[in-house]
């Protein structure tokens, strides 16, 4: 009905022989254009989490190749920022540091990680949902691969970052070393101070450096792939269940190969075992 390239007839005008209030012509246009925007953006959201090294020029190939989306470089460059995906690193950019914050060292280079609550890590990533995408963070044991404790959040700051840390020193006590990269979120007070008083090691790794946190990384990967691609949650209380569920499947009965086969929970409670016992 509407046609919005007409030369010759106004929106308004078009508008007004309609009898559409032009309020709701621009509705339904933004509705049109928000639909469309997300559905690139879960294209692109795939794309990368399959290929983390592509930059918007591969991008704009790969949407044509895999997806048969034309789409310009200018339109691929402006939602990869606003997702924050860069190429030099295969996950969000969410890591953006804060110029008052301190930026500790990175203490794990040659490093031989041995037992259980010697290093977590942490990291954020995004999670698509129906309509949109939120946050998810997670502390992982570094020498089990164990999930201690995540949380997902609609909004991007500090408070649920500080809320998974400090659930996991309830339950699993507090390790030597902390690492994360050089987000604001982990270089804040609120958060860096949690880990202070529990007289733990911060470590940071340096920026562009994606494999000083590469556990953490593929957990990503399994996590996406796995359980968020297949299910394809609706809000976030599903996806809240979901996680608690798979999450549960991960650590207790999914056996990893760089583990031998064990389970996280396996490796990390006999680790804590071997600890006492030395």
């Amino acid at each position: 009905m509407m046609e919005p390239k007409n030369p010759r007839i106004s929106i308004r005008r078009q508008c007004e022989l309609l009898h559409l209030p032009r309020s709701s012509y621009y509705r339904d246009v933004s509705r049109i254009l928000d639909c469309l925007e997300l559905m690139l953006m879960r294209a692109i959201d795939e794309l990368y989490t399959a290929h983390p090294s592509l930059g918007s020029r591969g991008m704009v190939r790969q949407l044509l190749l895999e997806c048969d989306l034309v789409v310009n470089r200018k339109c691929v460059q402006r939602l990869m920022r606003k997702m924050g995906l860069e190429s030099t690193s295969p996950r969000p950019n969410t890591s953006r540091p804060c110029k008052k914050h301190k930026v500790y060292p990175y203490l794990l280079r040659k490093l031989v990680v041995t037992r259980s609550n010697q290093v977590w890590a942490t990291d954020i990533t995004y999670i698509r949902i129906a309509g949109g995408f939120v946050y998810l963070v997670a502390i992982m044991d570094w020498y089990s691969r164990k999930v201690l404790s995540w949380e997902v959040s609609v909004t991007f700051d500090a408070a649920f970052c500080v809320s998974a840390l400090e659930r996991a020193i309830r339950r699993f006590g507090t390790p030597e070393i902390f690492n994360s990269d050089q987000g604001s979120h982990f270089t804040s007070d609120d958060f860096t101070v949690v880990l202070r008083n529990h007289d733990v090691k911060i470590s940071m790794t340096g920026k562009g450096r994606c494999h000083d946190n590469i556990f953490v990384e593929r957990l990503w990967r399994t996590v996406k792939y796995d359980d968020v691609y297949l299910k394809e949650y609706a809000n976030v209380r599903e996806l809240k269940d979901g996680l608690e569920e798979f999450f549960s499947y991960y650590n207790t009965r999914r056996g990893h190969s760089s583990l031998d086969g064990s389970t996280p929970d396996e490796v990390y409670f006999s680790g804590l075992q071997e600890r006492k016992a030395s």
